[in-house]
């Protein structure tokens, strides 16, 4: 599959996973909504400022996001591995913004409570058909 067949693949998907690794060393993952914005391998998601998931990658940036698709006779399932920033820049904080968001953050765009986080693949797997095919970028 070609990056370009990935990343349509990906963009298609309303819900992403996203992995952060805790203190202890292991894996916790966490349903999302779909990237807000995805510029090449970068991908934009948003969160509490105040969320476990951050405090993790704050101290350990080393992630992954997953996306999949179960039809009626085909799954498929993209794995991107990388890393994730946690980004509380005005400019940035601004641009992902969307209407309907304050309903999570009550005090709008400029709510401290509310951040980004910027998820950079270097690498990943694709799945389909029983076959599996590891990539880098």
């Amino acid at each position: 599959m070609t990056p370009t067949e990935i990343f349509d693949f990906v963009d298609a998907q309303k819900t992403a996973f996203i992995a952060s690794v805790d203190e202890d060393g292991f894996p916790n993952l966490k349903a999302m909504l779909a990237p807000r914005e995805r510029d090449g391998v970068t991908f934009y998601f948003t969160t509490n400022t105040s969320s476990l998931r951050v405090k993790q990658y704050l101290n350990n940036p080393k992630a992954s996001i997953y996306f999949y698709h179960r039809g009626r006779f085909r799954y498929t399932g993209v794995m991107l591995k990388g890393t994730m920033q946690v980004l509380t820049d005005q400019e940035t904080k601004d641009r992902i913004w969307r209407t309907g968001d304050s309903m999570f953050y009550k005090k709008g765009v400029t709510d401290p409570d509310y951040c980004v986080l910027q998820f950079t693949a270097n690498s990943g797997r694709y799945y389909q058909d029983l076959k599996t095919e590891s990539f880098v970028f």
